[in-house]
């Protein structure tokens, strides 16, 4: 059983698969993905958003992605497929692990917003 935070990644990057940008890219041109910013609305607001992400705090997520929560959010969907990314990769690496457990079954980790700017997905301000 993971005992910090070292263990809690190296368990999440193990199950959750990771996607490279341009593989990222190529999901979200196919459709019917909900791409998920899991940063903090500050950094979203700083930097901007890929373009049609949802943004859901690392510390929402549970209540957003649960449909029997009062603050459930109905573009998460199980038979969607969900990509997530934050700041490095780290934290959507927990999200996606997290989505895992709660029963979501096509749940990848695209890593962070930079690199996936920097490769040329089209972001928008927040």
């Amino acid at each position: 059983m993971p005992t910090n935070v070292k263990d809690l990644l190296a368990e999440a990057n193990a199950a959750v698969p990771k996607l490279s940008p341009a593989e990222a890219a190529e999901r979200m041109r196919s459709g019917d993905v909900l791409v998920v910013d899991v940063r903090d609305p500050t950094e979203v607001q700083q930097s901007g958003r890929l373009k049609g992400a949802l943004n859901v705090s690392r510390g929402m997520l549970e209540f957003r992605a649960d449909p029997e929560s009062q603050y459930h959010n109905p573009e998460f969907r199980k038979d969607k497929t969900i990509l997530l990314h934050c700041a490095s990769g780290g934290r959507s690496a927990l999200a996606g692990k997290t989505l895992q457990d709660m029963g979501y079954t096509s749940v990848f980790n695209i890593g962070g917003f930079k690199d996936l700017a920097e490769a040329g997905i089209d972001t928008e301000p927040a």
